[in-house]
């Protein structure tokens, strides 16, 4: 499978936070920006990792992959991956009525259960919405009755948590790791309480110093073996050791984390589900 490219390209809108409208108040801060057009609230819904659990459209109900997750972002726009393919979405807020425009897909084929859901998913996320709080669970609901539910997902722990690569950052542009890496060669990394980090880049194990410092951090240089790959592996391993050079900056929402400098290159990688067990391994 060919690597693929997406850049995301969508407008920012004025209205960012659901407005609290009798509802239970959630965990979030709900801190606006500052600036007079936008809703601060009790109840965000922006700048919150979510979870996907299931859909249900015309009646019927699809439980969702483990690995499906949507955000809404406080500049106005959504993305979200349902098990394959990166989605992007323009996202309204006002009160608690939510519109969605027109999503944009990548385009890679997909298991075929994934597929179905992915379908389902992108059907539900259609048009306007009704938000409903309760607690850490949200459901949005469209006109027609069909439904997304979504319940607040913890941020993994940085250190001690097995990050699989899942996107390449270079800029504006994001590439996805081609699905087809052999599962052994998959990008992976730890942090570790000693200050380093070990992982497979894509063909070879890497080891190097990483030092956290408040939001950054700062990499020294790798050792790896030495073994040759097929191409395909090659250029995934040689742009993500690219990604783990110098001062970075690094978020962490729900169980996915991004590390990249501005405008320059950097990874997204999910917590792997093993967790913390399976990042002692080395590869």
């Amino acid at each position: 499978m060919h690597t693929q490219r997406m850049t995301l390209s969508v407008s920012v809108l004025a209205l960012l936070t659901l407005a609290a409208c009798g509802t239970e108040s959630g965990s979030g801060s709900g801190k606006g920006s500052g600036d007079g057009d936008t809703v601060q609230s009790d109840v965000p819904v922006t700048g919150v990792a979510w979870r996907v659990d299931s859909v249900t459209v015309g009646g019927k109900k699809t439980e969702a992959p483990e690995d499906a997750r949507l955000e809404i972002d406080p500049k106005g726009r959504a993305k979200a991956d349902f098990g394959c393919n990166h989605i992007s979405v323009d996202v309204q807020v006002k009160g608690d009525r939510i519109t969605l425009g027109k999503p944009v897909t990548t385009q890679m084929a997909c298991d075929e259960d994934i597929e179905k859901f992915e379908k389902a998913a992108i059907d539900a996320m259609g048009g306007e919405h009704t938000a409903k709080l309760s607690g850490e669970k949200l459901t949005l609901t469209t006109e027609g009755g069909d439904t997304m539910a979504l319940s607040e997902e913890k941020p993994a722990e940085l250190v001690g948590t097995e990050w699989a690569v899942t996107t390449l950052l270079d800029g504006e542009t994001a590439t996805t790791v081609p699905a087809d890496l052999p599962k052994k060669k998959a990008p992976r990394l730890t942090f570790a309480e000693d200050g380093t980090v070990r992982g497979n880049a894509g063909c070879n194990s890497f080891s190097g110093k990483a030092t956290v410092k408040g939001s950054t951090i700062v990499f020294g240089p790798t050792v790896s073996t030495r073994k040759m790959c097929p191409e395909a592996e090659m250029e995934t391993e040689r742009a993500v050791l690219a990604a783990l050079k110098g001062t970075k900056t690094y978020t962490i929402k729900g169980s996915t984390l991004t590390l990249a400098a501005d405008g320059g290159k950097g990874i997204g990688a999910t917590a792997a589900s093993a967790g913390s067990e399976s990042g002692s391994q080395h590869g």
